[in-house]
Formats: C-alpha cells, structure tokens, sequence
C-alpha cells in the first residue's frame, strides 16, 4: 500500500467518501501531517506552520461528525495555503485567507459530498467566513443535526436558572442571552462566562446550590 491509499484508509472513516480522493491527494500535494486529536472545547481544529524543518501540521477533533470534520479540515489547510503564499504577513483570518477558503471549499459544495441542508447553510458562511465555523450558529445547528450523540443537551434548549455541567467538572448556572450567547456564571468561582447556544450541557437535576443566578 503506498502512501496515498493509506491517506485514502485512514481519511474514509472520517469524511464523506465523496471528498477522500481530492482531500488524500491534498495531503501530499501540501504536504503537512494530520492528527487526529482528543475533543478540545476551545476548538475543532488547528494549523501549525512548518518549524525545525518538520512538515505543516493540521490536528482536528476525532469527535466531529464527517461534515464537520471536513468543513475544519478545509479551514485548516487554506491556512496552509496562505502562509504558502504569503508567511506571516497577512492576517490569520484576513481577506487572503477568505479568498483561499472560498477556493478550496468551492469544489466540494455539491450533493454527492454535503445534504442540501448543509450546502445551503455553508453557501451563506462561505458569503464571509469566520474565523470558526463554531461561530455561526446557523450552520452549526444545521451541523449538529448530524451528530452521532443525539442524546446530547444544548444550552438553548434548558430554562434560565438552571444548573448545568460543562466538560464534566465545572458547573454554571444559566442566565440572560446577551446577543448571540448566554451569560454564565460558574459555581465555583462566581466568575461569568458567555456561551454559544449550541454548547452542549449536562443539566444537573440537584442543584449544587440554592442561591438564583
């Protein structure tokens, strides 16, 4: 097996069989290593330049459903494809960074890859992406729908006042929208966080204390 079939092994158990061979040929046209990481929260996935010598490094969530995960492993290599281009003299997520974005995703933007739910949701992000996809809510609760844990809790679905765990051991009390994202406080420290709608929650039915929001 050479080296592009095995791309093309590893790459099916991840992303619409559709988009292996162009991503798997990406691979070695950029040449960079990709790992698949544990689930991060702060992000879905990340580019680090060649340093040392080393390759272009691309790390994504192992936990991303086959949509997700290609949306972020296209994100990632347009970066790649910018600092090709233009090193460290542009912004990270600047118009020349778009412009990339909008080029590599392009070509992928059809049924036999993405359902015409998430093709719609992506032509309207693809209009001005940003520097997450996580951040357009609209396109990732249309994401979501594909998940593979269903049973899952999002913030938006549980009343205001409630007591929720996130990341299993830090525990919030849920308070006001403030435009696009709730106003948190965590328990332990009184500190207040805002939080995507879409977050998902464990609700706590004991409350870990009396006190309201």
């Amino acid at each position: 097996m050479n080296q592009l079939e095995r791309n093309q092994s590893i790459l099916y158990k991840y992303i619409p069989e559709k988009a292996v061979p162009t991503i798997s040929e990406w691979v070695l046209k950029f040449d960079f290593k990709l790992r698949i990481k544990k689930s991060r929260s702060s992000k879905y996935g990340d580019y680090r330049p060649p340093i040392n010598g080393e390759n272009h490094l691309i790390t994504i969530n192992y936990d991303l459903n086959k949509y997700a995960f290609l949306i972020t492993l296209i994100h990632e290599i347009a970066h790649l494809s910018n600092f090709n281009k233009h090193k460290n003299s542009v912004k990270p997520h600047g118009e020349e960074w778009k412009l990339h974005y909008k080029l590599l995703m392009n070509q992928f933007l059809i049924p036999d890859i993405f359902p015409p739910d998430i093709i719609l949701a992506l032509r309207k992000y693809m209009s001005n992406p940003a520097a997450s996809s996580c951040s357009d809510i609209n396109l990732l609760r249309v994401l979501k729908q594909y998940d593979n844990h269903k049973n899952t809790i999002l913030l938006e679905d549980i009343t205001t006042g409630s007591t929720f765990s996130y990341n299993d051991n830090r525990y919030f009390i849920k308070g006001e929208q403030v435009r696009k994202r709730f106003k948190c406080k965590e328990i332990s420290s009184n500190r207040l966080y805002l939080f995507n709608p879409l977050t998902e929650v464990t609700v706590i039915t004991t409350p870990k204390i009396s006190e309201k929001f």
